[in-house]
């Protein structure tokens, strides 16, 4: 039997190179009638095989057919998917927005309590370099050789002023960086 099969097949190929078909599947269906009779002429119990062939094929074309209709379904939800994700998306970042807008009264109040903490900063800097002026001044005029002890101990009594000024001023500038400090830490802080 397995002889029998065997010269079938060997009777298929010869038939197939003669005929120029390098395979089944590449014959005309006018041809692979006339093959099949042929091949059955010779070996009737290759009947079986064709039979199991042609099942197994009806068997392929229907799974080519489902992942024909899977693909297209999961392409379909994959579309769908995108879509979804592009509107949670948007709605995500409208929901942003509106969420970061209640910071916006807090950081407007710190901006312009920094800028006037800025501004008070710089004035007190001003104010405190026409003190400095002023001391290098006295000092220089306090030791000129043409004054009098009064005049000496005139100029050193405003000197000693303008010094406790100069003092004040040094403590509230080192108030004011440190306000001014915080004030641009808390603004960090509440970045979002």
């Amino acid at each position: 039997m397995l002889m029998m099969r065997l010269r079938s097949c060997l009777l298929l190929c010869g038939l197939l190179a003669s005929t120029g078909a390098s395979s089944l599947g590449g014959c005309a269906p006018a041809n692979r009638e006339q093959l099949t009779k042929e091949a059955l002429a010779a070996d009737p119990e290759f009947k079986a095989v064709l039979e199991k062939r042609r099942q197994l094929a009806n068997r392929v074309e229907t799974y080519e057919k489902e992942l024909t209709l899977s693909r297209s379904i999961i392409e379909q939800k994959i579309a769908q998917l995108k879509q979804d994700l592009a509107a949670a998306t948007t709605r995500a970042r409208m929901k942003i927005i509106e969420v970061k807008r209640q910071m916006d009264p807090d950081r407007e109040r710190l901006t312009v309590a920094l800028t006037l903490a800025s501004e008070e900063l710089k004035m007190k800097r001003g104010q405190r370099a026409v003190l400095g002026r002023q001391m290098a001044q006295l000092r220089k005029t306090s030791k000129a050789p043409s004054l009098t002890s009064e005049d000496r101990a005139r100029y050193e009594q405003q000197l000693t002023g303008i010094q406790k000024d100069a003092g004040r001023v040094d403590q509230e500038l080192a108030a004011l960086k440190q306000h001014v400090r915080l004030l641009k830490i808390k603004l960090l802080l509440i970045k979002l």
